[in-house]
């Protein structure tokens, strides 16, 4: 993995919900980035005179990435990539799991 990449992963992590999680078992890192679809809740101020919502507080601090801003592609050196719904650790755990037993682990 360059390690440009792994810079790039790591930095404003608050807005971009990227994070690693490394297994104790395998020693396997798992690069997790949270994907949406862009658009985001409307969020911002109630204005009392017109009922209507201020500002565009909704497209900062996502804590997700859009697919076309995604880093884990084969492109940037990721291999078996995953897409799935939800939590990211019971996917990890099954992953996790399945090298466990090709390794002889379990």
């Amino acid at each position: 993995m360059r390690q440009d990449i792994v810079k790039r992963f790591l930095t404003n992590t608050d807005e971009t919900g990227r994070f690693l999680m490394k297994s104790r078992l395998t020693g396997i890192t798992y690069f997790v980035e949270p994907i949406y679809n862009g658009k985001t809740p409307t969020w911002g101020d109630l204005n009392p005179a017109t009922g209507q919502i201020e500002g565009n507080y909704g497209s900062k601090y996502t804590g997700a990435v859009t697919k076309k801003e995604s880093l884990i592609t084969e492109e940037n050196g990721f291999q078996n990539i995953g897409y799935f719904k939800g939590s990211p650790f019971g996917a990890i755990e099954v992953r996790d799991k399945e090298h466990q037993r090709r390794l002889g682990l379990l």
